[in-house]
């Protein structure tokens, strides 16, 4: 008679086998969400010294599941995540996992990061989402697959509850990139503060202090994480706000006020530009009178046909900003969120209660007449924060990046007549756009020679040209402001120093700068791209295109909001590129003599 407990005891073995698996697949499930939450997490850590970018964080990890490196990318400029984590891990790097909050995007022209990662040796790279901006998605991972690496992306290759966790940490740290990516507004954040029973300020409209301190300390936080603040003209008639960060350095934010009839005061703190710039956005044609005034401050005044939130964030979007912190009072909040501007919401709940039938609320009217048309908000949050409460939340989903933002490729591959960029103008701005390493702000650093003759390093394009509006100024202030700039973290920094030290001191400014700036711009520009062979090719592939630096706000080295701007930063590399060429033929023309 057959015997069935072999059979009984293979059955036994074989659920054994699946249950270790299963385990073991927890375990690694686990090993990988944790090390991309870190990732994500070291990512995030420069929000608030610096002004918005894309947000990298690369950790290395050994076999053995030890930390070997890590770093994180600290402003636009500034050397790759991946680049640190594989200096910092070292030897410890080959053999190891590459774990990746998101796809890289090269924006040096010469794949720094991928690069990094194969010359380090990694065996395997995880990476939490896609690059979200299409000129980059799907490059890197292509790039590091080609070379044999194994490449797995969260929600792609790897899913469970565990990784899907971790995949929206990596969204939410990068969802200003994500919305800018897929549509024409920057990332905006409405924040208000109120009483228990839902004012934002008494029936006289005093609201000093409705917050306690910890909140308000809370909120300069978030203002810093942002690239811009905006308020309405009531905010700034009532309240006379100053809108600063008040860290004690680093990002300062732009300060915004929308106004249509310019019904403002003639004196505010928001028309004080020593330390941070006020840009007015109005109808067009209101109150010349007092937008001369305004110009004479210094205040940038932007008109539109018609005033609106949409058209705004749409401008600012084109102007390059990531983030966008509305501080605004009811009536434009409630214009705003009807737009549809408005993707999140702080709104800080103090124990009070104040009353008064009169009384403003937070949010306007938005035409709703029955609780079935309120908008729910979405992973809302809740923190306490002294005597207050923070709900925080999500007026709309994050867009789903795979079927609405299709890379290159495949574009191309759909429809080959397809192409990502107008030929004729290659615009550039921003060192994450499509030619960003022609941009001063690109991360490569030049040997320039000194008053002395004596070659000296200077980090990027922006530092030395920041640097040189103090060079040979007999003042200590002035020596000492270059050599801030000269040490400025990245290219951003050095611009800050310098444009602000202008401001605040323009007697220290060498008497001849106007005059010479030019040049200074592109004897800087030349050493950079002779001494980076992949960036002269770059500039040289462009040849038979105008090359437009896309800055709406800089009338002088951008084109500007509609092509009244000079744009001399893409005069200088057109006059680059001639040489180039010309050198390139010239070499070529003796080759065939000789031979």
């Amino acid at each position: 008679m057959l015997s069935l407990t072999p059979i009984a005891n293979t059955f036994s073995f074989s659920s054994i086998i699946c249950k270790c698996k299963a385990s073991l697949d927890i375990h690694s499930d686990a090993l990988d969400a944790g090390y991309i939450r870190r990732a994500a997490r070291l990512a995030d850590k420069s929000a608030g010294f610096t002004s918005p970018h894309p947000n990298f964080g690369c950790v290395i990890a050994t076999p053995s599941g030890n930390v070997a490196g890590e770093g994180y990318l600290y402003a636009q400029g500034t050397s790759a995540a991946e680049v640190q984590a594989i200096t910092s891990a070292g030897e410890l790097s080959r053999g190891a996992t590459a774990y990746l909050n998101m796809e890289p995007g090269d924006c040096d022209g010469d794949s720094t990061a991928v690069s990094a990662l194969l010359q380090g040796g990694v065996k395997r790279v995880v990476i939490g989402m896609r690059h979200p901006l299409q000129h980059f998605r799907g490059n890197a991972v292509r790039a590091l697959r080609s070379q044999g690496l194994q490449v797995d992306l969260l929600g792609e290759d790897l899913t469970s509850k565990l990784i899907e966790d971790a995949q929206k940490e990596c969204l939410l740290v990068n969802a200003p990139l994500i919305c800018r990516a897929s549509s024409r507004v920057p990332f905006s954040v409405l924040k208000y503060a109120m009483t228990l029973d839902g004012k934002i300020a008494a029936s006289t409209g005093h609201a000093w202090w409705i917050s306690c301190k910890k909140s308000r300390s809370l909120v300069f936080e978030l203002r810093a994480r942002s690239d811009a603040i905006i308020v309405g003209g009531n905010t700034v008639r009532r309240d006379n706000p100053r809108l600063t960060a008040r860290h004690g350095g680093g990002h300062m934010p732009m300060r915004i006020v929308m106004s249509q009839s310019l019904d403002l005061p003639e004196e505010a703190n928001l028309w004080d530009m020593s330390e941070v710039s006020t840009i007015v956005v109005t109808q067009r044609g209101a109150r010349k009178s007092f937008q001369k005034l305004l110009a004479s401050k210094g205040v940038e005044v932007v008109e539109f046909d018609i005033l609106n939130p949409r058209d705004v964030m749409e401008y600012f979007h084109d102007r390059g900003y990531l983030s966008v912190f509305w501080e605004c009072g009811g009536t434009l909040a409630a214009s705003a969120i009807s737009s549809g501007v408005i993707h999140k919401v702080y709104a800080f709940v103090a124990p009070k209660i104040i009353g008064g039938k009169n009384a403003p609320s937070p949010v306007g009217d938005l035409g709703m007449v029955e609780m079935s048309q309120a908008i729910n908000l979405i992973d809302v949050c809740y923190q306490q924060v002294g005597p207050d409460m923070l709900v925080s939340g999500f007026l709309q989903p994050l867009p789903d990046m795979a079927p609405t933002i299709p890379s290159r490729e495949e574009t191309f591959v759909v429809d080959p007549t397809v192409s990502p960029y107008e030929s004729s103008i290659i615009f550039f701005y921003k060192t994450w756009d499509p030619y960003g390493a022609l941009s001063n702000f690109s991360p490569h650093p030049i040997q320039m020679p000194d008053e002395n003759g004596d070659n000296v390093t200077w980090s990027s394009v922006e530092h030395y040209y920041q640097a040189h509006k103090f060079v040979g100024v007999d003042d200590t202030s002035a020596q000492d402001c270059l050599e801030r700039i000269k040490s400025a973290k990245s290219p951003e920094e050095a611009a800050r120093i310098g444009r602000s030290m202008q401001r605040q001191r323009p007697d220290l400014i060498r008497p001849e700068w106007d005059n010479m700036k030019i040049d200074v711009m592109y004897s800087a520009l030349k050493c950079k791209f002779s001494t980076y062979p992949h960036l002269s090719s770059m500039l040289v592939s462009t040849a038979g295109s105008v090359l437009v630096e896309a800055s709406p706000h800089d009338l002088f080295w951008g084109g500007g909001r509609e092509g009244e701007g000079l744009n001399y930063l893409g005069r200088l590399l057109m006059k680059l590129r001639s040489e180039f060429i010309e050198e390139s033929s010239s070499s070529s023309e003796s080759s065939s003599l000789a031979v």
